[in-house]
């Protein structure tokens, strides 16, 4: 079997598709994307399909081997994300040639499905009691919300008194059994975060996400003694050697690799497992599109450390196109009591609407992030 043509497609809301065509018809779909950078890895997918053409795509571990250490300038959000798409489709072809699902080619599944959560609200936190509401009501056990707006260095306590607003009415609204997530979205810096993280312990919170941004995680050797609460990070690190100082300083409890970013399933899997030789759980990045989401739940089925999983069926982002318009079953992901179901189809389990893609590939988009500013008119994080 030969790899004969890479191509990509930007498709509404802000997703960027990969279809890897062999000379033996067999087809696989990957998602490289950076949000608000599409077009950039569809360059990168681009740059790296000179190599992979005329390759048997079988021989997924050598490929992913060269993409990655065959430049001498290597890793990042751009390449990964690039390699991990390409990654998904080698994947989705073994599985397929073979006739079997690709968590029985990663050595079988440890679990039928995995309990996933909603998000609530949008950029900025409002009306995300009733939100909450209505997601339990669907049958979620988890909900996920922005903590805050705009934060300085140094803040008023009311914007800690508005936090703690909104997360005490999403508790409220649901009760004590509901896992609520809190993102911070790494728009807290290290003299708020303090502040916040010691705040919010009474709500018994599921995790706080991201309480600083990646490149500040030595904040987190103080931070971590301030709560009981789980601390979660890792959507914007890329590969194992990026996890490689999270992971052994100890100071968090749920990595968030995204297997659209992190190199795809060979490199997430290997992340899983060093988080799990360091006790520590992985909940999944993905606030993406069908075969992210398929990806995802690929690496779910094999990791003992899966406990739940991101997903983005009616995500505040998804206005123009949402999860299920990609694929030409509609139950392929089955929800159920909190749960979703790990696909049993051949390759990635998920079969895509190839005649959409291109008609909305037609459309595309140009999804860029927004651009915050602070009262003074400095740079806000987003």
């Amino acid at each position: 079997m030969k790899i004969t043509k890479i191509s990509t497609f930007i498709v509404p809301p802000r997703w960027c598709f990969l279809k890897i065509e062999t000379d033996e018809g067999v087809v696989g779909w990957g998602e490289p994307i950076v949000e608000g950078r599409a077009h950039s890895v569809a360059a990168a997918v681009d740059e790296l399909a000179d190599y992979l053409v005329g390759k048997d795509p079988r021989n997924i571990e050598d490929h992913w081997t060269i993409l990655y250490r065959g430049g001498f300038y290597r890793g990042g959000a751009i390449h990964m994300s690039a390699l991990a798409g390409i990654d998904q489709a080698l994947w989705d072809i073994k599985g397929k040639s073979l006739g079997v699902p690709v968590h029985q080619l990663l050595g079988g599944a440890v679990r039928e499905s995995i309990r996933v959560y909603s998000w609530i609200g949008g950029d900025r936190p409002a009306d995300t009691a009733a939100a909450a509401k209505n997601a339990v009501a669907r049958g979620f056990t988890a909900v996920k919300m922005n903590g805050t707006e705009e934060l300085q260095f140094i803040d008023s306590y009311d914007k800690v008194e508005l936090t703690l607003a909104n997360v005490q009415a999403v508790r409220e609204a649901v009760g004590p059994n509901i896992g609520i997530g809190v993102d911070f979205h790494g728009r807290v810096h290290k003299p708020m975060a303090k502040v916040l993280i010691k705040e919010l312990e009474p709500y018994k919170l599921m995790f706080i996400e991201e309480p600083v941004l990646s490149e500040n995680s030595e904040a987190l050797k103080e931070i971590a003694h301030l709560t009981s609460t789980p601390i979660a990070l890792g959507e914007r690190l890329y590969s194992r050697w990026d996890f490689k100082r999270i992971l052994s300083e100890g100071y968090v409890d749920i990595i968030q690799p995204d297997v659209s970013h992190a190199g795809g399933i060979t490199e997430t899997r290997k992340i899983a497992a060093m988080a799990e030789a360091y006790d520590v759980a992985l909940a999944l990045h993905c606030p993406l599109g069908p075969i992210a989401l398929a990806s995802c739940l690929q690496v779910d089925a094999g990791s003992y450390n899966a406990f739940i999983q991101e997903q983005s069926l009616g995500i505040h982002y998804n206005e123009s196109n949402d999860l299920l318009d990609y694929v030409k079953d509609k139950n392929v992901f089955a929800y159920e009591d909190g749960y979703v179901k790990i696909p049993q189809g051949p390759g990635l389990g998920i079969e895509i609407n190839e005649e959409y893609v291109k008609q909305r590939a037609e459309v595309g988009h140009r999804w860029r992030n927004p651009i915050w500013r602070h009262k003074d008119g400095s740079f806000a994080e987003w």
